[in-house]
């Protein structure tokens, strides 16, 4: 403890702050970002050796590999491939300069410590993070019961006897629907831009 509250009186710890909405092009992450097709920048956390950029698509890490080397490393972590789950917050006690933020994306782990003037900011990033990880959660149980109930229609259809359908004109005509059906779905249950969600829970 004692070697922690030294290192916070001499600067040396990784304690993070909240970069301000002005200043998000003045980070590294910002260079980025998919700006070109629509991709915008929520909320970002900056640390002396790291970046965490939180845009409505995907969380951009500039990882460092210490505070004192140039060294860089772009991980990004799009939201519809690396489910976010295991969400917490840890709130400073009486003595402690920081908060934490923790959260695994896709296979990911990942802990943040932030100073505890941000609080606000973080319990609204909380938010954030934990209703995306519900709705993937619900968009993929959604999108398997759609799938499971197309086969059952397919299997259902294919055992209607028609003279005037061969079974290749059947066959052909249910995988098209099919396909058609598992597109439209798809696109309804994999959603890609959390954009709303964003606008929901942050107020910057």
């Amino acid at each position: 403890m004692f070697k922690k509250l030294a290192a916070e009186a001499l600067g040396l710890s990784d304690i993070g702050i909240v970069v301000p909405k002005a200043d998000f092009d003045k980070t590294e992450a910002d260079d980025f970002v998919m700006h070109e097709s629509g991709e915008e920048i929520f909320f970002l956390i900056k640390t002396k050796a790291d970046e965490y950029c939180f845009t409505n698509k995907a969380l951009i890490h500039v990882d460092g590999a210490s505070a004192v080397s140039k060294k860089r490393i772009l991980k990004r972590y799009e939201y519809a491939l690396h489910p976010i789950t295991n969400v917490a917050l840890e709130t400073a006690g009486t003595i402690d300069l920081d908060v934490e933020i923790k959260f695994t994306i896709g296979s990911t782990p990942l802990s943040v410590d932030i100073h505890k003037r941000f609080l606000t900011e973080i319990k609204d990033l909380y938010k954030v993070l934990f209703a995306i990880s519900l709705e993937v959660k619900e968009n993929e149980k959604n999108y398997a019961i759609a799938e499971t109930s197309l086969n059952y229609a397919s299997q259902s259809i294919g055992r209607i006897s028609n003279s005037e359908v061969t079974p290749a004109q059947s066959f052909e005509d249910i995988a098209r629907f099919s396909q058609n059906w598992l597109h439209e779905n798809r696109r309804k249950y994999a959603k890609k831009d959390f954009k709303d969600t964003f606008e929901l829970y942050i107020n910057q």
